[in-house]
């Protein structure tokens, strides 16, 4: 079977789900529910633990994969939400609040794509070691449409020593 569509999709939790366990296991439980929706997974990282962005208090588990779809990508983002509301999270309150799961479009084998709700590439994913790290593992050769750099240069430039200010 030949797919359509090739995504790299962010996978992070830092929540227990009942009968599901701790964050990794979620994280686990959605490869398996991503396969379930028609998404063939090609890679998956290894998973990372790190820091929260916003008031959440706990550590997230993040991972990466790639995976190949017939979905198109408003498609494929439906499917996402529904696998992270299978997975007990609710989209109200507080952004970047404590999640059970958070599946996100990073990019996708199209190029762009600006839809109502969707931006790809994930506008924030340059700016995120938990995004970039594990994709960089598993897609380093993968190219940003915006800015012509691979995966593996994105996250050597986000993560280079830089000399003290003078």
């Amino acid at each position: 079977m030949s797919a359509a569509h090739h995504y790299l999709i962010a996978l992070g939790s830092n929540q227990r789900v009942p009968n599901v366990g701790a964050p990794r296991a979620v994280l686990r439980r959605a490869v398996g529910l991503l396969e379930a929706a028609g998404f063939h997974v090609e890679a998956l990282s290894p998973f990372i633990e790190s820091r929260p962005v916003g008031p959440s208090l706990r550590s997230y588990a993040n991972g990466a994969l790639t995976a190949n779809t017939d979905l198109a990508p408003v498609a494929a983002l439906a499917a996402l939400q529904q696998i992270e509301r299978d997975c007990g999270r609710r989209r109200r309150g507080q952004r970047w609040r404590s999640r059970p799961l958070d599946l996100d479009i990073v990019l996708w084998s199209g190029g762009v794509c600006n839809q109502p709700g969707l931006e790809i590439p994930h506008p924030l994913f340059r700016h995120r070691d938990f995004v970039l790290g594990p994709a960089a593992a598993i897609a380093p050769d993968w190219r940003d449409p915006v800015t012509g750099l691979t995966l593996k240069q994105l996250h050597a430039r986000l993560t280079r020593n830089r000399p003290a200010p003078r």
